[in-house]
């Protein structure tokens, strides 16, 4: 799966989609503008006289009256889904999974979750669990797989085995991979923008539906108040049946699209796991459980197409469902199966017990390593490279288990917890060559706390320990925890963190890169980015050159290397206007990096994927990849938004 082109596959079904609806919309307002020259006679009283067909004022009235209703109520919708993956799982009664649960149902979920974060280098979402709810289910929600959220029901939990929960994971993943969750969310804000006409027209009824209208009409035949009262309650009826329809009509595409988009998660899961047996056992187990996988809270139809199986009793035929038929979806899966489906108990499982802390395994750095072809290949194949970006397969399923396992137990518990993630960020910050901590430990003292400093100088030794490429990907599991920080906590990580890295009055790429990482990180969980801002590839020329320039001159021997690495990288954008130039180093790239990154950000997803290539192209000119370059890239990844698998092929 190329993580790319799913993602801007996903815009362009967006923008079909929208357009679709305002066609729908269109139909609304024409449907409701016919209702309100009747209702214009009606309230008139003058009904022997023929109607005139063209009324621009009334047009404009109904016109504006409709995209005003509808557009606030899709703009909330929207706002609301728009606010991240844990505000739509606690919407539901979701319970947040932590990181040090003793319960091994909750454990073994969130090992899944981390594995395949890891595995296809997206941040850690957040985790939770829907209490009380027996039926087998779950669902990832967010607006980008930077802010998303997994959640799973208490009954898939008690009766999925791990290779069965695995597959449900992994049918969310594709979800989040594909741009599924960005789709639904303006799916759902689009639906229930027409819906509100009908709310409101359901209001306008219960208003003036108390108001006796023989009262109002005895008052004379002048006065006329009865033939208003009645043509406020046929207004409030039009907008209740006309809204109800065009909400029909919509959730029909919502239903249409969800359907198709369960298949292809149902093929992923079953490509990244490389097995189909996970996934076809549970839709089995799900067929074999008496409430399916409907869901007993009231919000539980919001979210319906972004749930793992259908959450509601769908009738007319099946017409509005959100998933296929359980069938359909197995037999895909197993062709020769033989239509028997599986009466799921519950499953005993032992009790946790808390491993030790271990060191750093070599055999599984080099399991991780060998998974993308190990760290001795002569060179960096930047194809290679930009094919595993965002990809689930089972190397990177391995490779991710493989690093989970790779990091001690004091590092993993200081990333899950909010209270010493502050702590772990420090501690990555320091230097490892024997440089005297004292100083600088005295600073996260005076800027942070005291409690901070004490903890960063008990993880150094173990962050020393850890090889070099292991160190940035911890900010990938920490994600969650980091999320949790209140504001005022996150602007002191940020200014202590700014000041470890300029105590020395320079800047490093690992420092670059960490700041850089923690920046996006915190600052998405503020402001999603907003897709509609969306910038052209020429409007980005220069930004290009600085940031190429940049990586060019990242180890390079000198300057005609540098000049020899960006032209190589650069050519790729022949064409493009202005041309991209090379830039020497001068003593504000790094302040002029970080603004030039942020612009390219807002390019399109095919566009990024050739910046990163280029970038790649770059560091491996000299046919090798250091770990300064690999940190290096890995922060224009993380503020491109484009995921990388947790270990980069560094040469030795």
């Amino acid at each position: 799966m190329d993580f790319f082109e799913a993602q801007d596959r996903a815009r362009r079904r967006s923008g079909r989609l929208v357009i679709l609806f305002i066609l729908a919309l269109l139909g609304t307002v024409a449907a409701l503008y016919v209702a309100a020259i009747f209702i214009a006679k009606l309230a008139s009283g003058d009904l022997d006289r023929p109607a005139s067909w063209w009324q621009p004022e009334l047009f404009l009235g109904v016109a504006v009256l409709t995209l005003l209703v509808s557009g606030i109520a899709s703009l909330t919708r929207w706002l609301a889904l728009r606010a991240g993956g844990p505000a739509v799982a606690e919407r539901v009664g979701g319970r947040r999974v932590s990181p040090d649960t003793t319960d091994i149902r909750e454990r073994t979920l969130f090992n899944v979750v981390e594995e395949m974060s890891l595995a296809s280098g997206v941040p850690v979402p957040a985790v939770y669990v829907l209490p009380g709810e027996p039926g087998i289910n779950a669902f990832a929600a967010g607006y980008s797989p930077a802010d998303a959220a997994v959640a799973v029901t208490e009954g898939a939990l008690e009766r999925l085995s791990r290779d069965e929960l695995q597959g449900v994971i992994a049918h969310e993943f594709s979800h989040i991979l594909n741009g599924d969750m960005r789709l639904n969310t303006r799916l759902s804000a689009l639906v229930f923008g027409i819906l509100a006409l009908s709310i409101l027209g359901r209001g306008v009824l219960r208003a003036f539906g108390r108001v006796r209208v023989s009262g109002s009409s005895r008052r004379g035949k002048n006065d006329g108040g009865g033939a208003v009262l009645i043509a406020i309650l046929a207004a409030g009826f039009a907008l209740l049946v006309i809204g109800y329809i065009g909400h029909l009509f919509g959730k029909l595409v919502q239903a249409a699209v969800s359907r198709q988009r369960e298949f292809l998660a149902d093929s992923a899961a079953v490509q990244f796991t490389r097995n189909p047996a996970g996934i076809a056992g549970a839709l089995k187990k799900l067929g074999g459980l008496s409430v399916g996988g409907r869901m007993d809270v009231s919000t539980a139809g919001e979210i319906s197409h972004f749930c793992f199986a259908q959450n509601f009793r769908s009738d007319f035929g099946g017409l509005f469902a959100t998933h296929p038929d359980l069938a359909t979806r197995i037999r895909a899966i197993e062709p020769g199966w033989d239509g028997k489906f599986t009466a799921p108990a519950v499953i005993s499982r032992p009790e946790h017990k808390p491993a030790a802390p271990s060191a750093p395994s070599s055999a599984a750095r080099a399991n991780m390593l060998a998974a993308f072809g190990g760290p001795a290949a002569a060179h960096l194949d930047a194809a290679v490279l930009l094919g595993a970006s965002g990809d689930l397969s089972p190397a990177t399923m391995r490779a991710g288990q493989a690093f989970h396992s790779a990091i001690p137990e004091p590092l993993r518990d200081a990333a899950h917890d909010p209270r010493r993630v502050s702590a772990l960020c420090f501690t990555l910050c320091l230097p490892h060559d024997g440089t005297p901590l004292e100083p600088l430990l005295a600073l996260i003292a005076k800027r942070s706390t005291p409690a901070d400093a004490r903890l960063a100088e008990d993880l150094h030794a173990q962050v020393v320990a850890l090889p070099a490429a292991l160190r940035l990907p911890l900010l990938q599991l920490a994600t969650p925890a980091l999320r949790q920080l209140e504001p005022g906590a996150s602007a002191t990580l940020l200014d202590t963190l700014d000041a470890l890295v300029h105590a020395d009055g320079r800047v490093t790429p690992h420092e670059f890169a960490l700041q850089k990482i923690l920046h996006r990180t915190l600052g998405l969980a503020s402001s999603p980015r907003d897709a509609l801002r969306v910038l052209a590839p020429n409007q980005v020329a220069n930004e290009l050159s600085l940031a190429l320039s940049v990586a060019a001159r990242a180890e390079a021997a000198d300057e005609t290397a540098a000049a020899q690495a960006f032209a190589r990288a650069a050519v790729q954008f022949n064409g493009l206007q202005p041309p991209l130039a090379y830039r020497p180093a001068g003593p504000s790239d790094i302040d002029e990096l970080d603004l030039a990154l942020e612009h390219l950000a807002h390019t399109p997803a095919p566009f990024r994927k050739r910046i990163l290539q280029a970038f790649a192209t770059a560091f491996a000119a000299d046919q090798k990849l250091t770990q300064t370059e690999a940190d290096l890239l890995r922060a224009f990844a993380a503020a491109l938004d484009c995921p990388l698998p947790p270990v980069l092929p560094v040469s030795a």
